[in-house]
């Protein structure tokens, strides 16, 4: 287990209250455990960036599977990058629209250029990608 270091953080006062404020709210105990997540944020956004951190993202995807081979080019463009997914689940919003969520692993740039591909297929209505980490060097 690592070390404990305590260390001492200057605010304004205003910005402290809305601090504090924002914790009651999402519900942190105290203080050390929302900067301990504030800082891990910051260092997966970063690892995002270094672009060769094998890293882990959830893209979302809907499209009305009824138009124009959308299905057929979204497989396509998977099986094509078989070796960064991880897992896909495929669900019926209701009679036209589906949800798709895959999960990829890989270099950033990698799990960035597939993500674009994917969400710039015709006939997709929308698409999001949550940038997240495989959890290596976080404490």
């Amino acid at each position: 287990m690592s070390k404990i270091i305590r260390f001492g953080v200057s605010l304004e006062d205003e910005l402290l209250v809305k601090f504090d404020a924002l914790l009651e709210r999402i519900g942190y105990r105290n203080r050390s455990e929302a900067i301990r997540d504030l800082i891990r944020d910051r260092l997966v956004r970063e690892a995002w960036k270094e672009g060769d951190k094998e890293i882990v993202g959830i893209l979302s995807l809907v499209y009305n599977h009824e138009k124009s081979e959308v299905t057929e080019r979204l497989n396509l463009i998977q099986h094509k990058n078989i070796g960064a997914i991880v897992s896909t689940t495929h669900i019926h919003l209701d009679s036209h629209n589906c949800l798709e969520v895959i999960i990829l692993k890989g270099k950033s740039r990698e799990i960035e250029k597939i993500s674009d591909l994917l969400q710039s297929t015709k006939n997709v209505k929308h698409g999001g990608l949550l940038r997240t980490t495989t959890g290596e060097g976080l404490e």
